[in-house]
């Protein structure tokens, strides 16, 4: 699956010297990782302009928007990322025209959340991003809220909507009527547990530990919406 970033960067190589482009990721890349350590309320443009070793200067004139346009690069680059690599496992585990054997579809959903659970250890900058949109919400521009949203937690929750149904549609499932709702509800017992439990990945978990809340998430997520035998 090529990735949005993978789009945007080709484009770049095309339309922008690369002094200046690299010039940009160097300043987006130490964005990155100030923001991850103080979140956007506590981050300065002075400490990201000193990690990306430029100026104040260069900075603006890479980035007009200051802070708020750096934190809203930062965060759609990395929730690109994580969505493509999420869609990429659900679509290998979840194959609308594959549904699984029901005998196998615990074993199946199991599998899922831990795919999607691992990816906290994959994209940690991105998960200690999300930690510090959650906790200064508050304090952050809205239209950084809805860039954040639009490219990565709604194309998924979309995706394993239509995944669900499509479980649904094969008899494996039983939605009650709202396959949104439902799909809010699976990782909220599942990949939720766990990000609350490491702190978004900053004190991981014991391998045991992690399956354990994950089968227990599966099972109650099946407990509440598997399809009764025969129906």
């Amino acid at each position: 699956m090529s990735s949005s970033n993978d789009a945007w960067m080709e484009r770049a190589k095309r339309e922008v010297p690369p002094r200046k482009l690299e010039k940009q990721l160097a300043i987006v890349r130490a964005a990155c990782g100030v923001f991850g350590r103080e979140g956007y309320a506590r981050a300065s443009v002075d400490a990201i302009a000193a990690a990306a070793d430029v100026s104040t200067r260069t900075l603006y004139n890479h980035f007009p928007g200051g802070k708020a346009l750096l934190f809203r690069t930062v965060v759609t680059w990395t929730a690109n990322e994580v969505r493509d690599a999420q869609l990429a496992r659900l679509h290998a585990l979840l194959d609308p025209a594959r549904p699984p054997h029901p005998d196998d579809l615990e074993r199946d959903l199991v599998a899922l959340a831990h795919a999607f659970t691992d990816l906290i250890g994959e994209y940690q900058d991105h998960f200690a991003l999300v930690r510090h949109i959650h906790a200064d919400a508050g304090h952050m521009p809205e239209e950084v809220m809805t860039a954040w949203r639009e490219a990565g937690p709604l194309p998924v929750a979309r995706a394993f909507t239509a995944a669900l149904a499509a479980l649904e549609d094969a008899g494996l499932l039983d939605l009650h009527g709202d396959a949104a709702l439902a799909a809010v509800h699976f990782p909220a017992l599942t990949s939720a547990a766990v990000l609350q439990r490491s702190v978004y990945g900053l004190l991981p978990l014991p391998q045991d530990e992690t399956d354990r809340l994950l089968r227990g998430g599966v099972g109650a997520f099946l407990r509440a919406y598997r399809a009764a035998e025969g129906a």
